[in-house]
């Protein structure tokens, strides 16, 4: 058998690795290339993939508006959770809409843009979310890979 050891090919394990070895679909040397790794990501549900646009040191931040703070974590944090909902969802539409802001030079942007994502759990329990992602985005050199340091999520459901 050409998987042995493998428990479902179809279903890889967590990769919370910050190795770049592999290839990603788009080049991540652009912005836009990170931008089409995180819609490919989402698409396939691969943390492998996601896993290479996140620097390891990573913060995600949002509002909580029932606690009225705001709420944040790490790199680890954000992997896991980010396998949870690639794992518990049957499909992810996510749709980058326009730049409302963009920030650039040579090795640290920032970048507002709008989104929509459809998160699809079943049939009957689908999930729509219309927001901005507002992300601070590094790299060494130009001739390095963008990385996201820093997401606050803007999105208010």
């Amino acid at each position: 058998m050409i998987f042995a050891g493998c428990k479902n090919p179809f279903a890889p394990k967590l990769n919370i690795s910050l190795d770049n070895s592999s290839q990603t679909l788009s080049d991540l040397t652009t912005i836009e290339g990170l931008f089409q790794n995180f819609q490919f990501a989402y698409t396939f549900r691969d943390t492998s993939i996601y896993g290479k646009l996140v620097s390891k040191d990573f913060i995600f931040s949002f509002r909580d508006y029932d606690k009225g703070f705001d709420v944040s974590w790490g790199r680890d944090e954000e992997m896991k959770t980010t396998n949870g909902l690639f794992t518990n969802s049957q499909r992810l539409d996510l749709i980058w809409n326009n730049i409302i802001l963009s920030t650039v030079d040579t090795s640290n942007a920032t970048i507002v843009r709008g989104f929509n994502l459809t998160v699809t759990f079943n049939p009957t329990d689908v999930i729509r979310i219309d927001g901005r992602v507002n992300l601070f985005l590094k790299r060494v050199e130009s001739t390095n890979k963008w990385q996201m340091v820093k997401w606050v999520d803007e999105s208010s459901f």
